[in-house]
């Protein structure tokens, strides 16, 4: 098969970039499909990140209702096999007791995607449920890290993180209900923005008030495709309980002037959690990095109770996913979970939570209160905080402790784990304040590192703009312009 273009063109494109080159009538939405579809195949049998490419739709990407007239103009985007859903399609939400499982309807976000003029060509994966920290059951696959074959992707947008690192396509969807979009993005090295609530749409099975902490949002290589993403997509569907807010300006409008001098905040010790000295010198040298554009840096920490958030946030947790699975469980007519097609820690989550009270609901609420009055007091005295995007460096393949394959007997130690590596990203989604990993440093082993910068209620537009002005500083070159060893120009 003949190509559109080399791999080193396609890769030198941004999605806004494709658009307008399908604008221009020098490329069809059907060749863009047709090279992202060469790429999968070209990376995936090294990352078993894609789980199913649509075929149909590559060969006619107007199939399924994409908008040729959106602003993305048929440029090729993978869904995760978690959440959003497609009308026919397979969601199987990487668990093997989904096997199967065909979507009645498409969620609001899908059509929202579609009539942004991205055309769905497949499925990435995901932990089992989204839950845990790396999409790695041999039973099912294990998806692997493009700059080193030895590490996991992190989750649980684990294949979209794989994929757009690898160069097979510029953009493709996550989701984040601790840090799972931007968590991969971190060590993968893309752009992976967390969106405050009331942007995008989870309807019609939920809403952001029953949801809570869950988000959407895609993994880039540009902050113009994540800017435009936004624009795009976001807003409410009929019916939504959440206010869903417009920003004055289009994102891809605001980020291209540079934002005022700010207050930047550097953080890496929350309540129990910090991280290793290495991490903490990159987050350092980056700080450094922002003072030369002229901003205000300093070593700060809102003042609040972090072992209480975490608690609460652990509470939350175990609660929606119990939920989530005995949902699951009432659909297939089944009263408890299998134990061969339903991983060990999510039958304890789901034990954990099934009885969960409505005090306990309530004093979890409680703390989600105080918690975003504290971020949202902080927020008065500093336009930013900047942390590691984790704690620790990213696990290798097999490292079971983060896993819910792990055999650990109790639920409460097995999110310890969680809490002391990830620990920088849940907090936000708690609050509903907007998040961003950016590529900007290197962990010891290599792997890239993403630096993330958190903002008040909102404020989305201004990390847009603080990322856009970095992104030009550095001439474009995230990740000091190094490309990972599994790459579709390699």
């Amino acid at each position: 098969m003949t190509l559109a273009m080399s791999w080193d063109e396609w890769t030198n494109q941004d999605a806004v970039g494709l658009a307008d080159l399908v604008r221009a009538g020098q490329v069809t939405a059907a060749e863009l499909a047709a090279q992202a579809a060469a790429g999968i195949a070209k990376t995936n049998p090294a990352l078993s990140a894609v789980v199913e490419v649509f075929d149909d739709v590559v060969a006619d990407p107007l199939k399924d209702g994409m908008d040729p007239g959106g602003t993305f103009a048929g440029v090729p985007y993978l869904m995760k096999d978690l959440g959003p859903t497609l009308k026919g399609r397979l969601q199987e939400m990487g668990s093997l007791l989904m096997r199967g499982n065909r979507a009645p309807a498409d969620s609001y976000l899908a059509g929202r995607i579609r009539q942004a003029g991205l055309n769905i060509i497949g499925r990435t994966t995901t932990p089992e449920f989204g839950v845990c920290s790396s999409a790695e059951n041999p039973a099912v696959y294990v998806t692997r890290n493009p700059w080193d074959l030895d590490y996991t992707t992190c989750g649980s947008s684990a294949g979209t993180g794989a994929m757009v690192a690898a160069g097979a396509l510029p953009i493709s969807h996550a989701t984040d209900g601790g840090g799972s979009i931007r968590i991969p993005a971190g060590v993968n090295g893309n752009i992976g923005l967390k969106v405050s609530r009331g942007v995008f749409s989870i309807a019609p099975g939920l809403s952001d008030l029953s949801g809570l902490v869950s988000i959407q949002g895609c993994h880039t290589r540009t902050i113009r495709d994540t800017a435009a993403f936004v624009d795009a997509c976001r807003g409410g569907a009929p019916g939504e309980f959440m206010p869903f807010w417009t920003p004055t300006k289009p994102y891809t409008d605001l980020i291209k002037t540079d934002p005022a001098r700010l207050r930047i905040a550097l953080s890496h010790e929350w309540g129990d959690y910090r991280a290793t000295p290495h991490l903490v010198a990159e987050l350092e040298r980056v700080g450094r990095f922002l003072e030369d554009l002229g901003h205000d840096v300093d070593w700060a920490l809102p003042a609040i109770d972090f072992r209480a958030a975490f608690a609460a946030q652990t509470t939350c947790y175990i609660s929606n996913f119990a939920q989530t699975i005995a949902n699951l469980l009432i659909q297939l007519g089944l009263d408890h979970p299998p134990a061969d097609l339903i991983e060990p820690i999510n039958i304890k989550i789901w034990e954990a939570g099934l009885h969960t009270s409505y005090s306990e609901r309530a004093k979890m609420q409680a703390v989600f209160n105080t918690t975003s009055r504290g971020f949202g007091a902080f927020f008065e005295d500093w336009d930013i905080i900047l942390t590691p995007i984790t704690a620790l460096p990213t696990p290798r393949i097999g490292t079971t402790e983060y896993l819910t394959t792990s055999d650990n007997p109790s639920v409460l130690d097995w999110f310890g784990n969680l809490w002391r590596n990830f620990a920088y990203t849940p907090l936000s989604n708690l609050c509903g304040i907007p998040a961003i990993s950016l590529p900007m440093a290197t962990q010891e082993n290599g792997l890239p590192l993403g630096i993330q910068a958190q903002a008040r209620q909102a404020n989305d537009g201004l990390l847009l703009q603080l990322a856009a002005q970095i992104e030009r500083a550095i001439s474009g070159k995230w990740n000091a312009g190094r490309r990972p060893g599994v790459h579709v120009t390699n």
